[in-house]
Parts: C-alpha cells; sequence; structure tokens
C-alpha cells in the first residue's frame, strides 16, 4: 500500500466510471413512497477490505453515502492491481492514493489530483523487538532493515539522509513474518495497525515506530480523482467526500457504532476477524492516524498548502523528486476544510 511512481499513457482515455444517476424508492414517515435519484460513483481502495479502510464501508454499510444521494460501488484493491491505471482508462471514478502518488501525478503530468486524505499520518513503521536497542531511529544506523522495493524509493532516502543510514543496512522484505520472528536483532518495515497484533499473537514484544515521527509528512489513504470529473461533476464529487468523511467520523467510535462497517468488511475479507478490527480501530485512535495535526480543526480529511509545500520540498531535497514541480497541482482543498467530524 506505500506509494509507487507511475509511468502512465496519457493515451488511454478518461471516461467517467460509473458516475450515472440510478434511483431507489424511499418511504419517509407520514408520506407515500417517492424515488430518490442516486448518483453512482465507484471507488476502488488500496488493498483488501480493512479496518483501515473502514469508513468507506461504513458509509455504505449505515446508508451515509444514500442520505447524501451517492449509490457507491466499493472496490477492493489487490497485488497485480493498479488502481492509477484503471482510473486512466476509465473503469472507476476514484481511487485511494497518497499524497507522494499525487505529487508524482505532476511529474508525469497525468490529469489526477488529491480532494482528501483521511490520514494525517503515514501508517508506515520501522518495526524492531524489544531490549535489542533498537527503539529510536537514531539507534537504526548499521543496523539490518527488512524494506520492500517501494518503500526504496519512498520514505528510505528520507530516513537515510536524516539519519545517516546506508543502502548496505537493506534487506528485502517479503511480506512474510518468519525472519523477523527467528532473529531479534531484525528490523522490518510494517503497517503500526496490523502487523504488531500478528507479531504480539505470536508472542513477540515489537517496538514501532512511526515515519512520521520522523517528520515523513505523507498524507495517506487519500481520494484522488481526475481534474476532469472534479470540474464535470463538481456536486457528486462534493457529496462523495462529505459522506466518506461522515462515515469515518462514526466507524472511529468503534464499538457498535462501527458494527455495519465491520460486518461488511468481514462479508468482502473473511480473514478480517473481529480482535484484529478492533485492534487497527483502537491503533489508529490512540496514534491519531486519523485525528491529529490540522484534521483537529479542520476536520477529517484535512489539507493544507504549507503541509503539502513542505512535503515536496523534503522528497525534493532527497531525490525522490524532481525539483521544479509545482505542488500545487497535486491537489485541491476545494472539497475538505469543512469541519466534518472535528471534536
Amino acid at each position: 500500500m506505500a506509494a509507487a511512481r507511475y509511468r502512465l499513457s496519457r493515451r488511454a482515455a478518461l471516461g467517467l466510471a460509473g458516475a450515472t444517476a440510478g434511483s431507489v424508492l424511499i418511504k419517509l414517515p407520514g408520506s407515500s413512497a417517492r424515488a430518490q435519484t442516486l448518483d453512482k460513483v465507484s471507488y476502488m481502495t488500496s488493498w483488501r477490505a480493512q479496518a483501515e479502510h473502514g469508513g468507506f464501508y461504513q458509509a455504505v454499510a449505515a446508508g451515509i453515502f444514500k442520505k447524501h444521494g451517492i449509490e457507491c460501488d466499493l472496490r477492493m484493491g489487490g497485488p497485480q492491481m493498479s488502481a492509477s491505471q484503471m482510473m486512466l482508462g476509465g473503469r472507476v471514478d476514484m481511487i485511494m492514493s497518497s499524497g507522494l502518488e499525487a505529487l508524482n501525478y505532476v511529474k508525469e503530468d497525468v490529469p489526477f489530483y488529491c480532494i482528501g486524505s483521511i490520514f494525517q499520518k503515514d501508517p508506515q513503521v520501522l518495526i524492531s523487538h524489544a531490549g535489542s536497542g533498537n527503539d529510536s531511529f537514531e539507534k537504526l544506523k548499521g543496523k539490518t532493515i527488512l524494506v520492500g522495493a517501494s518503500g526504496r524509493v519512498t520514505y528510505w532516502p528520507f530516513l537515510k539522509a536524516k539519519y545517516g543510514y546506508s543502502d548496505e543496512q537493506l534487506r528485502p522484505y517479503t511480506f512474510n513474518l518468519a525472519p523477523f520472528m527467528a532473529d531479534k536483532t531484525l528490523v522490518q518495515q510494517s503497517f503500526i495497525s496490523s502487523e504488531p497484533y500478528a507479531m504480539r499473537q505470536a508472542g513477540a514484544d515489537p517496538v514501532p515506530l512511526m515515519i512520521a515521527s520522523a517528520g515523513y509528512d505523507n498524507y495517506h489513504t487519500t481520494i484522488a480523482v481526475s481534474k476532469k470529473m472534479a470540474a464535470e461533476k463538481k456536486d457528486v464529487v462534493q457529496r462523495f467526500v462529505t459522506a466518506s468523511l461522515e462515515g469515518w467520523a462514526e466507524y472511529l467510535k468503534g464499538g457498535a457504532a462501527a458494527e455495519p462497517g465491520n460486518a461488511l468488511i468481514k462479508k468482502d475479507n473473511p480473514e478480517m476477524a473481529d480482535d484484529k478490527i478492533a485492534y487497527a480501530i483502537k491503533v489508529m485512535n490512540e496514534s491519531g492516524m486519523v485525528m491529529s495535526g490540522d484534521a483537529l480543526t479542520l476536520g477529517i480529511g484535512a489539507m493544507t498548502d504549507a503541509r503539502w509545500a513542505s512535503f515536496y520540498d523534503s522528497m525534493a531535497a532527497v531525490g525522490v523528486l524532481p525539483k521544479g514541480l509545482d505542488p500545487k497541482k497535486a491537489y485541491t482543498l476545494e472539497f475538505v476544510n469543512k469541519g466534518v467530524g472535528k471534536v
């Protein structure tokens, strides 16, 4: 689910996949049934159904999208699937993305941009064993770290420049916990809301270090859309964003409030057991992944010009992105910062 660089052909069609109108019959108290027109919007996540996508599932299952006149076709991502290619080809209207991916859209001259960020903190962590002496970023210099291919071209150059790491420390990460469990000197990449739980279940005592705490300010679990759709279907896009943010505000309450979303997650992905889901919701709340920083005053999904500019500068400084790009082409603030979910 980490950001990746896309070399996309602009010759592909930019259709508005599924953004058509349908209708359902609704019955209001004391009235006869009438037709309510629903605008169909398809949204593709970055991976299989999980709590980290829970607000979108909640908005579907609890009728929040329908309340805003949206019929949401929520689709799972997965391995060997390029959501950006699917949106470029007109097969899906919106996709789950990240700030770095949006900046790469600018680099590649792809007509997409980011219209909201659910996670204020990138959930990526480097994780070590308790008692190994690897409990801070400074102490990881010279230590063996398992990092996947995408991490090596996104957050690794940033960490390497800030803490003096070297590429000689790197070993491949194969999304298998066995090497970490067998060697207490290893450090590996993980998502704070998932792998630590599996490690504890297996008997380890993991120590996660969030790369966001090191200053890696990538927006994560974002909503990306073609600029064409945002211009031509502005009202539909706004209602989709608002409903999504309301879904997240409700889902993060956890417990009974989140049950509609959780039931749909488990239907789409039976591997998501109740305990895994509860752990992820707890960590998302405790770590401030959704509600921290600008979201505390501007609401869920918040983004700012200052943070976009600062993050771009940090990525250009370490060669992840070329200098001279205009980061303002990567996003719009038009659909967020409206106080949704603000305490």
